[in-house]
């Protein structure tokens, strides 16, 4: 049996009004390290934004949707805010549609 998996991408905006030592200790408080992401979540890409906070792209079982919610408010509230967006790998089909147009079709 297969496991449907889903691609999700989390911006964590950082919360300004924290320097970066209350970041890194509200972080260290809440165990943020250790329970992000949860167990059976591939990190496919964690990048930083200067002026804006993380980018974290997850790869993982559609049913873990809800644990990486949990973790989010669990651990990142108070220290991020949050926005969670279901995404694609879109190289393959940029590929298709470059062939595509290659070939003279739209």
């Amino acid at each position: 049996m297969t496991t449907e998996k889903a691609m999700l991408t989390v911006i964590l905006k950082h919360d300004q009004s924290n320097n970066l030592d209350a970041i890194q200790g509200k972080l260290k408080a809440s165990q943020w390290w250790d329970r992000f992401p949860p167990e059976g979540v591939e990190v496919v890409s964690w990048t930083v934004a200067m002026g804006l906070g993380q980018i974290v792209t997850l790869r993982l079982p559609v049913s873990l949707i809800p644990m990486v919610n949990v973790e989010l408010e669990r651990c990142a509230w108070g220290v991020f805010t949050t926005e969670c967006y279901p995404t694609y790998d879109f190289i393959p089909v940029r590929e298709r549609i470059k062939e595509r147009v290659k070939n003279g079709g739209q």
